[in-house]
């Protein structure tokens, strides 16, 4: 059982920061995961005040606030029509509306769960993070670096042209992956980042001239999927999962040379 002994609702990111320092206090997003844990947290620190639910468009990125919830992605024109619906397609599978309600951006991400279509999502698009003390890094650096008492602020995703795929397997609907993949080539690159490997979500970057000269993607697709170590747990195996990696990053693959995902169901 969760047991939380105060709440405070945050009056700026400088009193929550402070706030977050002390280890038996946690900022709480849309508490749909931390609920399930059995932690006691002396202080659940509240960011809904500080009107980081919103969605910011500028000349060249749009800008995500950590409060944003995984369903205003799942509906947001303009960033499925940058990620060519990467982003709706990545969100769509977990669990519920509902749950995409409550659930958002910054708790998935900043979590750096093994199990998250967010992360392995948005590491394939050209993501950058905006970190309260630690600056604006990418999103690739953030998910390697060990877990902080920084605050996540805002997810920037930069207006790169470029066509993706999303594509997972799931053992029922709304499950946790057993893999995931996603796709994106931009400008001279093509990244694949895996997920629920059931480790977190790692990048694989090629240039995209090996893509054009390829002649079978099927043979392509097994070498990039050699190269992402896998691991075992209740819903596969790790020989497995690089099974899955080689067939799910052909289709990713073969969606990119039609142009890029295609509109979810």
């Amino acid at each position: 059982m969760l047991k939380i002994k105060q709440y405070v609702k945050a009056e700026s990111l400088e009193q929550a920061y402070e706030l977050n320092q002390k280890k038996t206090n946690r900022i709480v997003g849309g508490m749909l995961w931390l609920k399930m844990s059995t932690a006691q947290i002396q202080t659940a620190i509240d960011l809904s005040g500080l009107g980081l639910d919103q969605i910011e468009e500028t000349e060249d990125a749009w800008k995500i606030g950590c409060m944003v919830s995984l369903r205003d992605l799942e509906l947001h024109e303009g960033l499925n029509e940058l990620s060519c619906n990467m982003i709706r397609e990545s969100v769509r599978s977990i669990v519920g509306v509902q749950f995409r309600n409550l659930a958002t951006i910054g708790g998935s991400i900043f979590g750096r769960f093994g199990f998250s279509d967010v992360l392995t999502c948005f590491l394939a698009l050209d993501t950058e993070v905006e970190l309260y003390k630690g600056g604006i890094i990418s999103l690739e650096e953030f998910a390697k670096m060990e877990r902080d008492n920084d605050i996540l602020v805002r997810v920037i995703v930069k207006k790169t042209p470029g066509k993706g795929s999303y594509q997972s397997h799931r053992n029922t609907k709304t499950d946790f992956p057993v893999l995931a993949v996603a796709a994106d080539r931009y400008g001279d690159e093509l990244k694949v980042a895996v997920g629920a490997r059931p480790m977190k979500a790692v990048c694989i970057h090629v240039p995209a001239e090996q893509l054009d000269a390829c002649t079978d993607l099927k043979k392509f697709a097994k070498e990039l999927a050699a190269q992402v170590p896998m691991g075992s747990n209740m819903r596969g195996s790790a020989a497995y999962r690089t099974h899955l990696a080689e067939v799910l990053i052909r289709r990713a693959l073969e969606r990119i040379t039609n142009g890029g995902e295609k509109n979810a169901d």
